[in-house]
């Protein structure tokens, strides 16, 4: 079969190797390495070989026709604010990002998912900015009740869109959202993050979906002010701040029943008005000073919410098509060894929860 020069540059980046390298550890000029990745010259059997085992891919990688995209909006160099996020690091988030894809539109091959009340675009610009406004029609538009969302993860994806969690090459980018025609958009999320940031992150990353077609130097604000509005809308949280004092006692305890981190609560109390300049920058000294940036009590933590569309999908195929993981693997393009930790095909909650799939006869 032909082989698809976009997949040997997609398998090199997703290892996080640099031409160079990768070429010396072909054994091949960069420029051999260069004109094959680019679709110049077709590659020796023996050099397929050797990549495969370098990248530890199966040969079959090579020859898949899926098309490959470059860098989604949330992540775009453009507007990318994190100096830490190299180069290779975002070649390997976006290789990941692809071959995920890739594997999901197999997967939907055989089995449909119902969409429910579905993701709802939405572009900022129409809206004067307003991304809390935005946040609400959203909240509306899927019949969310009032009050702290229960399990975000479960209903992003009960609207037809696929989240999955990652280490994302142990880079310390948060999350990415990736969306491109004829398949499910599709939210990773960093697993390195406690339950908190998760939703929060989650939330994020909806409102680029829903908000941004085009990567803007404001985007990441606005996804910033839609996930607080989504999580924590101002007429059901502003009723807990009015009135009382606004410290860490009471931060600490509308955490759990909110499921959002106190720090995002002292934001969302700023943006409501009803805390102090004051009292703010002793709060925020104070989180600063106990260390808690990055890391909040561990006695107030609460167990993460657990994707389940891809496991289903997974699980279908497994048990009602009757794949074993050999063949699921040969379906996919990738070995055996590695799809389990891919895709985490340990279920979190019996599969419970998740999306309807039904299979596609």
């Amino acid at each position: 079969m032909m082989i698809n020069s976009a997949m040997l540059r997609l398998a090199r980046q997703r290892k996080g190797f640099q031409q160079g390298e990768a070429a010396e550890r072909l054994g091949v000029a960069q420029a051999t390495l260069s004109r094959a990745e680019n679709g110049l010259i077709e590659p020796a059997d023996e050099m397929l070989d050797r990549a495969a085992k370098v990248y530890d891919v199966p040969r079959t990688f090579f020859v898949q026709p899926d098309p490959v995209y470059g860098a989604p909006v949330s992540v775009h160099p453009m507007w990318r604010r994190k100096a830490d996020v190299t180069v290779r690091d975002m070649d390997r988030i976006v290789a990941e990002l692809n071959i995920r894809l890739m594997h999901i539109r197999r997967l939907l091959d055989a089995a449909e998912i119902d969409e429910g009340f579905g993701i709802p675009r939405l572009d900022i610009e129409d809206y004067g900015g307003d991304a809390e406004r935005i946040a609400g029609i959203v909240r509306a538009h899927w019949k969310v009740p009032s009050g702290p969302i229960r399990n975000l993860t479960t209903l992003v994806e009960q609207a037809g869109c696929i989240v999955v969690h990652s280490s994302l090459g142990g880079s310390t980018v948060s999350g990415v959202t990736f969306s491109v025609p004829g398949v499910p958009p599709l939210i990773v999320l960093n697993e390195e993050q406690p339950a908190d940031r998760l939703r929060f992150t989650l939330a994020h990353e909806l409102g680029h979906l829903v908000m941004h077609r085009f990567p803007t130097p404001t985007m990441e604000d606005e996804a910033n002010v839609f996930a607080g509005a989504l999580l924590m809308p101002a007429a059901d949280i502003k009723p807990y701040f009015v009135g009382r004092k606004i410290d860490f006692a009471l931060l600490a305890a509308l955490k759990p029943e909110w499921k959002v981190a106190m720090q995002s609560l002292l934001m969302r109390a700023r943006s409501l008005g009803v805390v102090s300049a004051n009292q703010e920058r002793y709060l925020w000294q104070q989180f600063s000073m106990r260390r808690m940036r990055l890391r909040e009590p561990p006695e107030l933590d609460f167990p993460p919410e657990k994707p389940s569309t891809v496991r289903s999908l997974i699980r279908l195929h497994m048990d009602s098509l009757g794949y074993g993981l050999e063949e699921l693997a040969a379906l996919l393009h990738m070995h055996a060894h590695e799809l389990p930790a891919f895709h985490g095909l340990a279920p979190p909650n019996g599969g419970k929860g998740g999306p309807h799939l039904r299979v596609v006869r």
